[in-house]
Parts: C-alpha cells; sequence; structure tokens
C-alpha cells in the first residue's frame, strides 16, 4: 500500500454485507476507502483490536425524516448511535423545500402533524437560508455531519410551491401544473436528490387538522413528475398508501412506474382489521417484478408502537377533566398531584370530555408494560388488559400506577402496526421477502411518541439472538438487508459491502454486549424540545468514510458525514 493506512481493524469476524458466511479477517482503510480483506501487516495511524467482535458495514437508513435536524445539528442522532451511517431523509411527502416565505408556517405544521417534530422546535432551529431544493442541497452540502445524509424531494412541499393554495386544498392539478411540477422534479434529481416522495394516507395531517396536500394527487400529476425523474436519470418514488384503498392506490402507483421505468419503494405493515392484506401486496408486489418493474417493500422491523406515559405526547388519561386541569404542570407537580389518593379516584372514576384528533382513546387490550430490557413481542395474555382480568382490577389502574413509575416516567408500549396476531411471525415472513428491505425507522421524527430509530440494532438483538417465540434470522442474512440491499435500493451502490474498493462506513460490535435500553425522554432540541430516545450497549466503534466517529457509546466529535448527491456507481474491485 504506497498510501499511509489509517485505519486498520484487526482480527474480527465479519459479516461483509453480500449475505456469505461469517469469516475472521483484518481490514485496512486508506483515506475513506476500504483497500484490503484479509491479513494486513501494515501498521495503521489507528488501530481496533476486533478480536472477539462481530464486524459489520454501517447500515443504510432509507426513511428517516431528518430534514429538520440536519439544519442545526451535526449529529443524527438517533440513527448514527444504531450504527447507522446513511440515512435518507425526505420520506412521505414532507419537508422543507421547495418553499417560499409565505409558506414556511404551512410547512411546518405540515411536519408537526405528520411527523410530531414540535412547532417551537422547527421554527427555532430552521435557519430557511434556501427556497429552492437545489438551493436546499446546496446549503446542506456545506454542513458536516456524524453520517452522510442523503435527500429525497417531497411532493408536499412541490404542490405548495407550484399551486399555492388550490395545492394546499388538494384540488387536481392542471397539466401546466404537472409541467411545473415535473420541471422542479428534474432539477431536484440533476441537483443529487436521491427521489421523491409522496403520501395518500388519512393518517398524514397538519397540525390544524388538515390532509397532506398530496392525498388524492391524480394519477397524471404522479406520472408527469415520475416522468420528469427518469428524462434526469435518476431516482426513487417512495410513496405511502392509506389501508383503506391500498390495493386502488398501489394498482395505480405500478402503472406510474411502468408508464416510467421509475423504480418505486413502497411501505409494508400489518394491520388489524385485515391482518393478511400484507401478504397479498407482496404478492401484487412479486407479479409487478415478475413483469419487469422496480420496487421495493419497506418492512418495520417489530411492531409500530406508540409510547404513552406521563412526558409524551398521548397517555390514556389526557382527554379526562382531572388529567386536563393538571397537564401544564412541571412533571414532579404532577407526579405529587397524581399520587393523591382522592385524585387517583376521580380521576379513573371520569369519561373523556371530547372527541378529536388529538384525544388517545385507549385500548388495553393491545398495551403492554415494555420492560427492562424493552420486550417488544410479548404473548397477548401480558397485555394490561389481560392482566387486570386475571388481578381482579381496572386495566385504566395498572396503567395509572405504571407511569406514576420512575419519578412519572414510566411508560407504556401500543403496538399500532404489525401486531394484529400478538407474535411477530408475519414480520419474519415480510423482512425475508426477496423484494423487502427494513425500513420505516423514522428516525428524526415522532419525538414524542415513537421510538423506532433503533430498528437496525433491533434487527441484530432480537432477529438473530433474542427471539424466543418463534425463528430467527442469520447474522449474514440481517447485516446484508440493512447495509446492502437498503443501499442498493436507493441507488448507493459504493457502500454496504466489506470489500476492496468500498466506502469504509464500519461497525465494531461487541454482539454478546449488544443491548437496547427502555426509551425515554431528553429535552435536547431547540426551545428544550422534547425527543424518545434509547440508550444502547455494545457499538465499539461506528467508522464513517475511514474516521471513527464513536467509541463505546460516545461521539468521538469527528464529522466526516457529508451530503450524497445523486447516486453512485459500483467501485472497482467489485466483489463477486
Amino acid at each position: 500500500m504506497a498510501e499511509q493506512t489509517n485505519l486498520v481493524i484487526r482480527g474480527g469476524t465479519i459479516a461483509d454485507g453480500t449475505g456469505r458466511a461469517l469469516f475472521d479477517a483484518d481490514i485496512a482503510v486508506v483515506g475513506d476507502r476500504i483497500v484490503a480483506v484479509g491479513t494486513v501487516s501494515a501498521a495503521g495511524a489507528d488501530e481496533i483490536d476486533a478480536r472477539g467482535k462481530l464486524v459489520v458495514p454501517g447500515f443504510v437508513d432509507i426513511h428517516t425524516h431528518y430534514d429538520g435536524q440536519a439544519t442545526w445539528s451535526h449529529e443524527l442522532t438517533p440513527s448514527s448511535q444504531n450504527g447507522v451511517t446513511t440515512v435518507v431523509m425526505g420520506n412521505c411527502g414532507v419537508g422543507f423545500a421547495p418553499c417560499r416565505p409565505s409558506d414556511h408556517e404551512r410547512l411546518i405544521q405540515l411536519m408537526e402533524g405528520v411527523e410530531d417534530i414540535p412547532e417551537p422546535v422547527l421554527s427555532a432551529g430552521l435557519p430557511w437560508a434556501w427556497e429552492s431544493f437545489p438551493d436546499y442541497l446546496d446549503w446542506l452540502s456545506a454542513r458536516v455531519f456524524d453520517v452522510d445524509i442523503g435527500a429525497q424531494l417531497p411532493h408536499a412541499a412541490v404542490r405548495v410551491y407550484v399551486m399555492g393554495e388550490r395545492g394546499a386544498r388538494r384540488e387536481p392539478a392542471t397539466p401546466d401544473d404537472s409541467r411545473a411540477m415535473a420541471a422542479i422534479a428534474g432539477d431536484a434529481i440533476r441537483a443529487g436528490a436521491l427521489g421523491f416522495s409522496t403520501s395518500r394516507t388519512l393518517n398524514h395531517r397538519t397540525s390544524t387538522g388538515d390532509y397532506t396536500p398530496t392525498l388524492t394527487a391524480g394519477e397524471d400529476e404522479l406520472t408527469a413528475i415520475a416522468a420528469g425523474m427518469r428524462r434526469a436519470e435518476g431516482g426513487v418514488l417512495q410513496f405511502v398508501l392509506d389501508q383503506s384503498t391500498v390495493e386502488e392506490d398501489l394498482a395505480m402507483m405500478l402503472r406510474v412506474g411502468a408508464a416510467t421505468a421509475c423504480p418505486l419503494s413502497f411501505s409494508i405493515t400489518q394491520v388489524y382489521r385485515d391482518p393478511r392484506r400484507w401478504r397479498r401486496t407482496l404478492d401484487t408486489i412479486g407479479q409487478a417484478s415478475a413483469r419487469g418493474l422496480s420496487i421495493t417493500a419497506q418492512i418495520a422491523a417489530r411492531p409500530i408502537g406508540m409510547m404513552v406515559g406521563l412526558e409524551t405526547t398521548r397517555n390514556p388519561f389526557i382527554s379526562l377533566p382531572s388529567y386536563r386541569a393538571m397537564a401544564h404542570m412541571p412533571l414532579p407537580e404532577r407526579v405529587a398531584r397524581m399520587r393523591d389518593p382522592a385524585v387517583r379516584a376521580a380521576l379513573l372514576s371520569e369519561q373523556p370530555v371530547a372527541i378529536d384528533t388529538t384525544v388517545f382513546q385507549p385500548n388495553y387490550d393491545r398495551m403492554y408494560r415494555l420492560g427492562d430490557p424493552p420486550d417488544y413481542e410479548q404473548p397477548p395474555e401480558n397485555t394490561l388488559g389481560a392482566r387486570a382480568r386475571r388481578e381482579g382490577m381496572t386495566a385504566a389502574a395498572l396503567a395509572y400506577d405504571a407511569m406514576l413509575e420512575n419519578g412519572g416516567k414510566g411508560m407504556l408500549y401500543v403496538p399500532l402496526f404489525n401486531y394484529a396476531e400478538g407474535s411477530l411471525d408475519p414480520t419474519y415472513e415480510m423482512l425475508r421477502d426477496p423484494h423487502a428491505v427494513p425500513g420505516l425507522s423514522d428516525g428524526g421524527a415522532h419525538c414524542g411518541i415513537i421510538c423506532d430509530a433503533s430498528y437496525p440494532t433491533y434487527l441484530l438483538t432480537h432477529w438473530t439472538r433474542d427471539r424466543t417465540r418463534g425463528a430467527r434470522l442469520s447474522i449474514p442474512f440481517v447485516v446484508a438487508a440493512q447495509a446492502r440491499k437498503t443501499a442498493l435500493s436507493v441507488g448507493l451502490r459504493d457502500r454496504g459491502v466489506i470489500a476492496p474498493g468500498y466506502k469504509a462506513d464500519i461497525n465494531v460490535i461487541d454482539y454478546d454486549r449488544l443491548r437496547l435500553h427502555p426509551p425515554e425522554i431528553h429535552h435536547d432540541l431547540p426551545k428544550g424540545g422534547r425527543r424518545l430516545m434509547q440508550r444502547i450497549d455494545g457499538y465499539d466503534a461506528t467508522v464513517v468514510s475511514g474516521a471513527v466517529t464513536r467509541r463505546h457509546g460516545e461521539a468521538t466529535g469527528v464529522r466526516p458525514g457529508r451530503l450524497v448527491r445523486g447516486t453512485r456507481p459500483e467501485p472497482t474491485p467489485h466483489f463477486d
């Protein structure tokens, strides 16, 4: 090696991202590239002893919402704490460019409502130093991060930018509107966007209750946009659909993909009201792939679930008069009040005062104590409803007492999707589908209600080691899915593999110690905004572009991550 070897990782057990069996080897890094895998005799300027440790490529998370956080923070936690070295943001049609100054508040309200990122955080944190999407990318390209970031063009922002109030009110796009949106999409791809995203789900609303502007966008509008992307020779069309119209809307999106040769990426979950629909949807995707369409299914690694408690966005008592009277109080004062037997008795006897979009109506037969370590695959007999029937008390009383634990920081877990049958067996089948990749972590979003950015760690801990209620997955399979397969799905062919020529994004993991702690609230966003975080044990080192960004769970302060503009070719030499 003519150049100085800046990093050598010695003696680790490697899952190289290709899916092949584990093997022991050294890794040599020069600059931001892996130059050798095998026996490395040269000394490195920095060396990591990985004997007895698992060494894997950096994980690629293709479904995040760091569009705001990337503008005010250099650390894209919690993803970077979970072995992720590349994130893709701008999913679900929401984001902050393009945007005129007059629409700043509108896009903030949309992000607040859809992704539960509080308005004060966004208003204080966003610098709004751009208008067009290329301007946004140019501004981001001057920043440094602890991971690489890729961006997608959000449909809602484009629609409002082109159509104004008509777009926000979901009016049909005219041919001129569609041509203008297609031109913006083409410019975004040429500037380096990895794709375009849209949403058609009723769950996506602004903080004022309005549906997302993209909910009923017509097939002609979407086809024009996808065609504009393909003329620019790049980009994936990412979308999320509503379960009530998934068959109809998926058929439309497949027609868009077929008409434009645009690759598609689509979120799939199991829902309670039709627990086998996911199977039919994956069958449809398989048939479309056999016809030549490029389509990827994004699968959550565990139930998509809400954390509910006294510090989170929702809890079982949020709509009761006695609780509303104290909801504004600091947590210690609220806890003191709730420990008063008279207050407890009154609150547990009350009925909700109103039903609106902010009210949480608890179903105690789908609510669990998460535990420590957190258990996301508990049997139905562990629900608060089942426990209450066994113990001869009300489920509401069990919830009340659980939330008061740990000084009022106790939380309960409510699976919303992927747990209709009380197990993760359907998720196991989804993850093994040849057209599926792990996704839906929503890193950077749902600050006060969901804590799923730990999916990459959960894939290793639960699916390869800890699962007791069903089949497991192999380490090589999981690593290939979360590193190489996700990278390929968005055109980043230069990463996700430990082999000469590939980007030196690497994790050294103490596999036996790898562990997630229960979620907890941190107040570290702009204006003291809150977010759910999970501590993780077991990541000995994370390497981004050849530089160590984290050691033993702590940030080193080194920030080699940059904006990734556009797709990346396969490096040479390539792996077999």
